[in-house]
């Protein structure tokens, strides 16, 4: 009788590369950006360029945003596992609305908000501006902070003249003097620098956490979902995030580089420039004394305490510790 052939071997083999193949694939996970790719949005693209994540079996999909509500409403909706967010928005958008989505680590421990001007136009501080013309975005979220940061300042409200126009248009009117002041943020003074470079004239950048308004802003955020069926997950990408923070500000060029081989469109030295100029943003006293990343607890309520007064609410309605998670800090 002819015995079958046996392919022992073969089967031992394919077997092998079955089981390999489960092993490593790597957890897909969903980062949704808050805004447009740039300096400002290195790190995760660093993650991936320089394969922090990948290290951690992490194959992250990065999607571009329209600012902080939709980047919190497509974590609610399972669009997205994880993301940048305004910290701020994420405290109104728990307080009134309890969506299933927490803060997990912190980017910016300073507000990137701030007025721009003109050097020589006598406008060196925030107390400068009363009775001047002001320019803004309709929809920046430092129109919010902008009656509290005059009264800090003691600036009379009234005696401005504030004007919204399109984002666009904001550098334009500065250095054309048809605005005495900007609203912008920090991560967008390399981009006005230049255009003023071409006018022959000079910026001045008046971060408004040297001028009393000093809370948490951009922070890694995730839905409840993803942080409670994949813990594991959860920790490893905030692991891989971390060590990519530090890579960013210790490499500029590099981290640009990054950023503008996943989006060819993003220029390289203005990226690498933003890197270097919002530094304060990320390293700063509040860093030092609580840690990269940290949501430190009386900063964590003053933040609240800040966006309370501002939006017209009641700080004892909400416990901003609602809106945190530290457990998936390295080594927590």
């Amino acid at each position: 009788m002819k015995q079958r052939r046996r392919l022992p071997g073969t089967l031992a083999l394919a077997a092998l590369a079955l089981s390999t193949q489960i092993c490593l694939a790597a957890d897909k996970v969903t980062f949704q950006l808050d805004w447009l790719p740039g300096g400002d949005k290195a790190p995760v693209y660093v993650g991936v360029g320089k394969g922090f994540f990948a290290a951690e079996d992490l194959d992250v999909t990065i999607a571009q945003g329209r600012g902080s509500t939709d980047a919190l409403t497509k974590l609610t909706t399972g669009q997205a596992d994880v993301g940048l967010s305004d910290l701020v928005a994420l405290l109104v958008a728990r307080a009134n609305d309890d969506i299933p989505v927490k803060g997990i680590y912190s980017v910016f421990s300073e507000a990137p908000h701030a007025f721009y001007t003109v050097k020589g136009s006598g406008i060196d501080s925030v107390s400068d501006v009363g009775s001047k013309t002001i320019a803004t975005s309709p929809f920046t979220s430092s129109n919010i902070f902008l009656p509290l940061l005059l009264d800090v300042n003691g600036v009379d409200q009234d005696s401005i003249k504030l004007l919204k126009s399109d984002p666009g248009a904001l550098n334009p009117m500065l250095l054309t003097g048809r605005t005495d002041v900007v609203v912008s943020w920090v991560t967008d003074a390399e981009k006005y620098r230049a255009m003023a470079r071409e006018a022959n004239k000079e910026l001045q950048v008046l971060p408004w956490y040297d001028a009393g308004l000093e809370f948490y802003a951009t922070s890694v955020i995730a839905s409840e979902r993803f942080l409670e069926e994949r813990p594991d997950v959860a920790r490893r990408f905030v692991k891989a995030y971390a060590k990519a923070i530090e890579y960013t500000w210790s490499h500029p060029e590099e981290s640009a580089e990054a950023v503008h081989e996943v989006v060819p469109e993003v220029d390289v030295k203005m990226a690498a420039d933003t890197i270097r100029s919002i530094r304060p943003l990320v390293y700063n006293e509040a860093s030092e004394a609580h840690g990269m990343g940290a949501f430190d607890p009386d900063r964590l309520a003053t933040t609240w305490q800040w966006t309370a007064r501002a939006q017209a609410l009641e700080p004892a309605s909400f416990d901003p510790e609602e809106a945190v998670d530290r457990s998936f800090m390295p080594g927590s």
